[in-house]
């Protein structure tokens, strides 16, 4: 491995070399057809490059968040680093104890209870019994679990999986530590007590490497990102950069979902079109708090529709519903459907968070029934001053009070 030699810059802990992972798919799916296809197989089986080149230096004090959409790689890069999974081509050399929650219930053994599995876990990340035992009421008491800790784990829900592996992986003084989305399994209390974990873990100067589907928690935690893109690198770097290609990304897979539905899309009433822009401003442009924003919706029927309202939903990019209304809550009467129609409605005075955010559109009957759906048929994004993160904008003050 590779060090900085400049004074007092921090030591490559992980460095990645032309990393690729092929797997093969097997497209004969049962036992007869592969005695069939039997000498013909690699006309019935694919290469699929799950990674494919990837270069990568990661710092000693980093906390690195992955992104990219499912399928592009995040999980295997984390299991080679790991060393659970051999690279195809390429190589990756580590320095310092390893920790890793890549999956749930990974390193378990279900008919072990979990008192046992701590001790199973503790030696596969390099503890031996005596430090195991000198950190075991630690552990429990990070999870949770309380009385279930000696019980068969195939018996634990989800979180209590979770609850217990992320306990035994922050018990063993990890140098790096690999987290894969498992995060997002526990309540709130618990994700709470594990985000304050992985920051206390920074301030000692650890590095953590994040796979993740939040992009605000990337913003948050992380001072590097990487997106994946089809086991490709498509950006290294600031995390507001990387977040924003990703948001492009969403965009363009949308956009593609949105052809597809069209195309396939059936029905005597149906959305045509949705679009989303500030008010006087094009659609590439970016919402400004303040700014009236403008979705406009376009509607045809090959039959008349007497009885329907219009429903509309906005959500931000983790699909979190910020905001939504219906022209009934309006009090709005829309009259007979026939025909093409253009209808506009205005969000006054908006001051929607930095973001993206996407616009569903709904076409619904009078008992309820939904006629039409445009999902994610138009997005936003808004104006980001780097003073705060959510989905509202405000301006912050701070002032001093007497004590």
């Amino acid at each position: 491995m590779t060090t900085d030699s400049t004074i007092g810059a921090p030591p490559d802990v992980i460095v990645l070399d032309d990393v690729a992972k092929r797997f093969v798919i097997r497209k004969d799916r049962s036992l007869k057809e592969r005695i069939v296809t039997l000498g013909n197989g690699r006309r019935h089986r694919e290469d699929f490059w799950a990674l494919d080149g990837v270069s990568l230096t990661l710092e000693a004090g980093s906390t690195i968040g992955l992104i990219g959409h499912n399928g592009s790689g995040k999980s295997t890069l984390l299991k080679v680093i790991g060393g659970i999974l051999e690279p195809t081509r390429g190589t990756v050399a580590q320095r310092g104890r390893v920790a890793a929650l890549l999956e749930l219930g990974a390193g378990f053994h279900p008919d072990l209870t979990g008192r046992e599995n701590v001790y199973l876990n503790a030696s596969i990340l390099g503890l031996s019994s005596e430090e195991a035992s000198a950190r075991f009421d630690e552990i429990l008491e990070f999870s949770g679990i309380g009385d279930f800790i000696d019980t068969q784990v195939k018996f634990y829900s989800s979180g209590m999986y979770v609850r217990l592996a992320f306990a035994v992986a922050i018990n063993t003084d990890p140098d790096i530590l690999l987290v894969d989305e498992v995060l997002a399994v526990g309540d709130e209390a618990f994700q709470r007590k594990c985000l304050d974990k992985i920051r206390e873990f920074q301030q000692q100067g650890r590095t953590i490497v994040l796979v993740t589907h939040s992009l605000g928690q990337v913003l948050e935690l992380c001072d590097r990102a990487v997106v994946l893109h089809h086991g490709k690198v498509a950006a290294d770097g600031d995390p507001r950069m990387a977040v924003a290609l990703m948001r492009d990304l969403l965009e363009e897979r949308r956009l593609a979902e949105e052809d597809h539905r069209e195309q396939n899309r059936t029905g005597s009433a149906r959305i045509v079109s949705v679009s989303a822009a500030a008010s006087g401003r094009g659609a590439a442009e970016v919402v400004s708090p303040g700014d009236d924003l403008d979705i406009d919706i376009e509607l045809t029927a090959d039959e008349a529709l007497d009885d329907w309202f219009l429903g509309v939903q906005i959500d931000s990019s983790l699909g979190q519903v910020v905001y939504g209304t219906t022209t009934k809550r309006l009090g709005v009467e829309l009259g007979q459907l026939t025909g093409p129609r253009r209808l506009r409605v205005r969000l006054g005075d908006a001051r929607f968070g930095p973001g993206k955010y996407f616009v569903n559109v709904s076409i619904i009957d009078g008992v309820g029934r939904h006629v039409d759906d445009a999902v994610q048929a138009a997005s936003f994004n808004t104006a980001d001053d780097g003073l705060a993160v959510g989905v509202i904008h405000t301006r912050p003050e701070l002032t001093e009070l007497d004590a």
